[in-house]
């Protein structure tokens, strides 16, 4: 039997930073396996293979908040693949291997850009968080694209928060 060609999910979100320069914000997003630290969703993440920075790293994340925190086997885990990691154009992108959340074939790319005026004078920055994805079991298009929209926007407060702290 033929199996069926299911349509590819595309997203794009974006967050902006009021002040902060990309090259603030793009270490915070550039330690591939301290997403726990900015990503709101993400209680543990650890290395579990290859080296920081590179491609081929992968990474393991668990998440309380998707899954229910008082049965272990509720536990909502990923292993994540660093696929590219360019610190000049400061962004990364990765793949979603094992999991039990439902991803196939996810790939998102991270990227932080700078904002500026009519004048070309920075305001700040920006970041993009895009993905491609099979659909996800239990999910529709638009529940992934607001769950990135507000990780996005989670963790654009929480880098701002800390640069700010650090510098203040």
């Amino acid at each position: 039997m033929a199996e069926e060609t299911q349509p590819r999910w595309e997203g794009k979100a974006t967050a902006e930073l009021k002040g902060p320069t990309p090259d603030q914000v793009w270490p915070f997003l550039a330690d591939f396996c301290n997403v726990h630290k900015v990503f709101p969703a993400v209680d543990t993440c650890c290395r579990i293979d290859g080296v920081q920075g590179q491609p081929g790293l992968i990474r393991y994340c668990t998440s309380t908040a998707l899954g229910d925190d008082s049965d272990p086997s509720k536990l909502k885990w990923a292993n994540e693949r660093l696929l590219m990691m360019d610190p000049s154009k400061k962004c990364f992108s990765y793949e979603v291997l094992d999991n039990n959340m439902g991803f196939k074939n996810y790939v998102a790319t991270v990227r932080v850009m700078p904002m500026n005026d009519e004048d070309g004078k920075m305001l700040g920055c920006m970041i993009e968080w895009s993905f491609v994805s099979n659909p996800v079991e239990g999910w529709g298009l638009q529940d992934l694209s607001s769950f990135i929209d507000f990780a996005v926007q989670s963790m654009a407060k929480k880098i701002e928060n800390a640069i700010q702290e650090a510098s203040g």
